[in-house]
């Protein structure tokens, strides 16, 4: 998500009620964009970060410190001398702008009192932090721009500081019900892009979030809005910008499994049973748990694409391959019109003619009367033998090709769960482990240093879950701890869950008896529908069955089980009721 006006005017609230009054006890420039500055305020010391980072600006309490260069750059030498211990009357923002507002009081070379102000501007690539004297007039800034940079707006020491109005869009504070229904609503596109490109400080997330709560689908187009629909979403707007002046703020981040896909400052409602939203403390820690955990999922992600890439090479080679085979098989299903032939020759060709180009005979086999072609310069004993021979090298190429087939789908079905475990991968151990896999099966060649089957020092561990009755549930991260969760961890009478006909985790339930309520089943089910390839449909069938009735063939690939009898049930992927344990 964007960090929007919205998120901003929550942020500088949770700023202005920490720091007000408060007085500045250090400035630090730590990256060429970023300040971490150190106020005493109402709750005792606090560190506040802001970053005009071009690609992820962002502001934020924080407690972690960060290494600043040993010469300070200019601009922090700069605010350390006139507000290096400067008190904060207030964090303001401009309408629903992405502009924070310090205004700072402090004393000059004289002893007398003057007032300078610290704007940070979050827009994106556009983000900056200037400082300016109580006349607006720009001091300096962390970046400069000329008029060669930009024709809106110079921001350079002596310069005016103003607030660019590069979009003329409406304040969603004070829009009035007909500026929204002749304005907002009668924009040619669709209805969320309506609302966040003609109302200042609005995001397509919570442009979408206005319309689900006014139960209108965003995707619409506005012609579509009925007069009533126009009022409603009206006053769904109306009721948001009222929470937002009142600092009436719930945190929260939206995940989707264990990767965090969305964070706001109110519930989300539009998000379907597969996500959960999980509140946070305040606004603060919701940006620095969300950026941190997409930092690591981005990273996996980006580790993890030379893999995928080896996968999906092979996965694209060997489907093309299936194809070709199974094109071949179909070629090989005349056979038996070639074995017939021959057998009519053989029983009906002593009575046909020197040099026929064919005969009738009846096929013995479906009683109906068929045509056989000939060879007119062979004899019949040599047009048989044509057959036959014909016959024999489709049956041994039909042959063949079901063994080549049975591979070339065990294979597929080998690397499509090496896919699925590089998207549950959550560290650099599971990484290692499928590589390693990948390397033993030979789709990665093996670095001329390593030793033959020297193992990654570094292993990761199977999930471990907690069910609502207190049950140890243990999931496989990839194909070798599934062969190690299966055959070597669980008991006989443990339970054995996987998705039926499709990539995906074991699933092992500990049990000493084999007995068990049977919200563990449903839950343990939940979990092996979450770890498959099936995690985004609404069902996946799920087999299930006890432990000491899974085999392993000699030979197969890592992962590769098999089981005659079964039983088997539906569930939703869907962590609900389970805990994770780390």
């Amino acid at each position: 998500m964007a960090f929007d006006g919205i998120t901003m005017a929550a942020m500088i609230s949770e700023i202005d009620r920490d720091l007000r009054g408060g007085r500045i006890n250090k400035i630090a420039q730590p990256e060429a964009d970023e300040l971490l500055i150190t106020a005493r305020g109402n709750n005792g010391n606090r560190k506040l970060l802001l970053s005009a980072n071009a690609s992820l600006p962002l502001m934020y309490f924080t407690e972690k410190n960060k290494t600043s260069p040993l010469t300070a750059p200019n601009f922090c030498m700069l605010l350390r001398k006139h507000i290096g211990s400067a008190r904060i009357l207030s964090v303001t923002q401009p309408s629903l702008e992405r502009v924070a507002v310090f205004e700072l009081e402090h004393l000059n070379e004289m002893g007398d009192v003057c007032r300078k102000k610290l704007i940070f501007e979050l827009m994106g690539k556009h983000s900056n932090l200037i400082f300016c004297d109580d006349e607006d007039h720009i001091l300096d800034s962390i970046k400069h721009v000329s008029s060669h940079m930009s024709s809106v707006r110079e921001v350079l020491p002596g310069r005016d500081y103003f607030i660019p109005r590069t979009q003329e869009k409406l304040d969603p504070f004070t829009v009035t019900e007909q500026e929204f229904t002749e304005i907002i609503c009668q924009k040619p596109d669709r209805i969320a892009k309506a609302l966040y490109t003609g109302l200042t400080g609005l995001s397509p997330v919570i442009s979408q979030e206005l319309c689900f709560r006014a139960s209108i689908d965003g995707e619409d187009d506005t012609a579509s809005l009925s007069e009533t629909a126009k009022l409603h979403l009206y006053h769904t707007l109306r009721r948001m910008m009222e929470q937002t002046a009142e600092h009436d703020f719930s945190p929260c981040i939206v995940y989707r499994g264990d990767e965090p896909v969305e964070y706001g400052v109110f519930p989300f409602m539009q998000f379907g049973p597969e996500y959960r939203s999980v509140p946070c403390s305040s606004v603060s820690s919701m940006l620095e748990t969300y950026y941190a955990a997409r930092s690591i999922h981005t990273r996996i992600r980006q580790k993890s694409a030379d893999l995928r890439r080896v996968v999906q090479t092979a996965l694209e080679r060997d489907r093309k391959k299936l194809i070709l085979q199974e094109k071949q098989i179909r070629d090989t299903e005349k056979k038996d019109k070639y074995r017939i032939y021959g057998e009519l020759i053989n029983t009906y060709g002593y009575g046909v003619p020197e040099g026929a180009k064919s005969f009738q005979a009846l096929n013995y086999y479906t009683n109906e009367e068929i045509s056989v072609p000939l060879d007119p310069d062979l004899s019949p004993a040599e047009n048989a033998k044509k057959y036959f021979d014909r016959y024999n090298k489709l049956k041994r190429t039909e042959e063949a090709l079901q063994i080549q087939t049975a591979s070339c789908q065990e294979e597929i079905d080998h690397l499509e769960s090496v896919a699925a475990a590089l998207d549950i991968a959550l560290t650099e151990s599971d990484l290692s482990q499928i590589k390693d896999e990948l390397v033993e099966c030979g789709y990665i060649h093996r670095h001329p240093g390593a030793k033959k089957g020297a193992k990654m020092q570094a292993k990761s561990k199977p999930f471990h879950y907690r069910s609502s009755d207190g049950y140890d549930i243990y999931v496989g991260r990839n194909n070798y701890q599934n062969d190690d969760l299966t055959f070597r961890f669980a008991s006989g009478n443990d339970w054995w869950f996987h998705a039926k006909k499709m990539p995906g985790s074991h699933v092992v339930v500990k049990t000493a008896d084999g007995e068990m309520p049977d919200r563990v089943f449903e839950e343990a089910g939940r979990l092996a529908a979450y770890y498959s390839s099936g995690r985004g449909t609404p069902k996946v069938e799920i087999d299930y069955i006890q432990k000491k009735h899974v085999k392993k063939p000699a030979g197969s690939k890592p992962g590769f089980v098999v089981y005659y009898t079964n039983y088997s049930l539906v569930a939703e992927p869907d962590l609900t009721g389970l805990t994770l344990i780390e």
